[in-house]
């Protein structure tokens, strides 16, 4: 592994706080890691402001200017590839991928889903784990295949669901720990200790359990 800072190229769709956190744990010398673009599918997406206020790159890709998601997809990889990123964060993109796409950045992609997967794959995390009487819940970062958040589980953090919750205070819980163990993956990735082997996470060349590396 070489000495040269890891380049990440962070996507998001809305207001950016997981792209905060990341920009403030490089600030604080916390996490030895460059964002050297930062991509929004959405041109109202707070976290564009973040970026630039930070000085990073900030590019806004419009999905309704693309007539399929294959064009989308093409047009995503170049952008990203121009900016020669090291490791895609998807961070609140909120799109599917094409699997093109996902095997073209096989092992250098990685998401972080509000739930304990592989539970709740897809929208409305908190309200469905509130409804099936969950007494916890969580958040899950993972390496991204084709499979809509199916991929190998790095970490995962747990929270508690208290009977008076309501969806919106389950997901302030679950963010207070997106921003926490986020950094941390992208740490281990830096510093080359993480890697995606036969769709399994693998860091410190131990493979990690189907839940990932528990973070409570």
């Amino acid at each position: 592994m070489s000495n040269s800072v890891t380049k990440l190229c962070v996507l998001i769709s809305g207001n950016g706080s997981n792209l905060q956190a990341i920009i403030d744990e490089i600030k604080a010398g916390r996490l030895n890691a460059q964002i050297s673009g930062v991509i929004s599918n959405r041109p109202d997406a707070y976290g564009l402001e973040r970026a630039k206020e930070a000085g990073i790159d900030a590019v806004c890709l419009d999905h309704t200017g693309f007539d399929t998601r294959e064009s989308y997809d093409e047009a995503l990889k170049a952008q990203i590839e121009a900016f020669g990123a090291d490791c895609v964060v998807l961070a609140g993109f909120m799109r599917i991928l094409t699997p093109e796409f996902v095997d073209s950045f096989a092992g250098k992609l990685v998401n972080i889903h509000p739930s304990l997967l592989p539970k709740y794959k897809g929208l409305n995390t908190h309200q469905r784990a509130i409804d099936n009487g969950d007494k916890e819940h969580g958040v899950s970062v993972h390496f991204v295949t084709p499979e809509l958040d199916g991929g190998p589980v790095i970490i995962q953090s747990r929270v508690p669901v208290f009977d008076e919750d309501t969806a919106s205070d389950l997901a302030e819980r679950v963010q207070e720990q997106e921003r926490r163990i986020y950094p941390v993956v992208l740490s281990w990735f830096s510093a080359g200790r993480l890697s995606m082997r036969n769709n399994k996470a693998v860091l410190d060349e131990q493979e990690l359990p189907e839940s990932g590396y528990a973070s409570d």
